[in-house]
């Protein structure tokens, strides 16, 4: 879980412990391989899937708002080999104002 924080707290300084808790524990078994717990922006299917998914179901923002919000993380990101799937949720949630609803 620490990992997990520190890796957030490189975008956002101030982000909550419990916020990030929560993402983690919503991936769950997609974090125990190193593939699926990464978010590739290079790969148009994940980040729709991701637009779909979490923007969609979990954060209920879906169409150009949500594709906007992941493409604004992936330029955020971009410096970042590997992009963090916790980071990359969290950060798209936080573009859509919605860290308080998870």
């Amino acid at each position: 879980m620490t990992d997990y924080a520190a890796d957030v707290k490189k975008y956002d300084a101030g982000a909550s412990d419990e916020t990030i808790g929560k993402i983690v524990k919503h991936l769950g078994i997609a974090l125990r391989s190193r593939d699926s717990s990464m978010v590739a922006c290079s790969d148009p299917s994940e980040l729709a899937r991701v637009s779909e998914k979490w923007c969609g179901k979990k954060l209920g923002v879906t169409g150009q708002a949500a594709d906007d919000a992941v493409a604004k993380v992936c330029e955020m990101m971009q410096e970042d080999r590997s992009k963090a799937r916790v980071t990359f949720y969290y950060l798209v949630a936080k573009e859509l104002g919605k860290l308080g609803e998870l």
